[in-house]
């Protein structure tokens, strides 16, 4: 698959070795991946949250786990291929795919989990949104068009392909619109005004094209991609809070 091009992995994506110190492993048959768990709260909400380029789960344990477990929660950080502890290569449609095997991991009803997806998390948490009715949908700093990112780094010559061919993959499986349009449950969007990496366009797309009715757009006026929940700690987490609570 043209998704599975390395010059993809090697241009788009930016995986660390930093392995998280009690990983919950998930089998994806090519790959495994050092995911982490926390479940204090039998019978609570589950976040299945999937992180940044650049990151790890590392970098979410133990302070934003103890945000969400503090909050009632249970949480799962997911981890891509590549990156953290985990095996293989960030190949990103296997790592579409990967989405249905962390979510089978779970062992959750789909109306307990609600799916996190910052940055280019967002591309797995819609993907997953379009193929299970969920309890909720996060998308912070998130993508409405991965192939206009994706684009930005590698020309479809050096794939091997035309534009329109290129176009037309990232089409195929990664439209966000259709994808969107496909989930009716809630969801709640956070975006930085003044995000320079991805542009608060992207979050008024997500947010205009999901179908259900139960939507909200926090874009904050302080903060950019990388700094939006720092700078806006309190009404970050509070919007986070309220939206699964609710």
């Amino acid at each position: 698959m043209l998704l599975d091009h390395p010059l993809i992995a090697q241009r788009y994506f930016f995986p660390r070795s930093d392995r998280v110190a009690a990983p919950f492993m998930v089998d994806c048959g090519e790959a495994e991946l050092c995911c982490h768990r926390a479940s204090p709260h039998p019978g609570a909400p589950t976040v299945l949250h999937f992180h940044g380029n650049g990151e790890v789960v590392a970098d979410y344990v133990p302070e934003i786990e103890r945000v969400f477990t503090d909050m009632g929660c249970n949480i799962v950080l997911a981890e891509y291929r590549g990156y953290g502890g985990s095996t293989g290569e960030p190949l990103l449609g296997k790592m579409l795919g990967d989405v249905d095997a962390i979510f089978d991991a779970i062992e959750a009803s789909a109306s307990e989990v609600v799916v996190f997806g910052r940055s280019v998390g967002s591309m797995f948490a819609i993907e997953l949104a379009s193929r299970h009715p969920l309890r909720g949908l996060i998308l912070e700093s998130g993508i409405a068009d991965p192939f206009e990112r994706v684009r930005l780094r590698i020309k479809p010559a050096e794939l091997g392909v035309s534009e329109a061919e290129m176009k037309a993959v990232f089409a195929d499986h990664l439209d966000h619109r259709a994808k969107l349009g496909r989930y009716s449950g809630p969801m709640l969007v956070l975006h930085a005004e003044h995000d320079g990496l991805v542009d608060v366009s992207h979050a008024h797309r997500n947010h205009a094209w999901a179908a259900g009715s139960n939507k909200q757009l926090e874009v904050f006026a302080s903060g950019n991609h990388n700094s939006i929940m720092g700078v806006n700690w309190d009404a970050y987490w509070a919007a986070v809070r309220s939206f699964i609570h609710s």
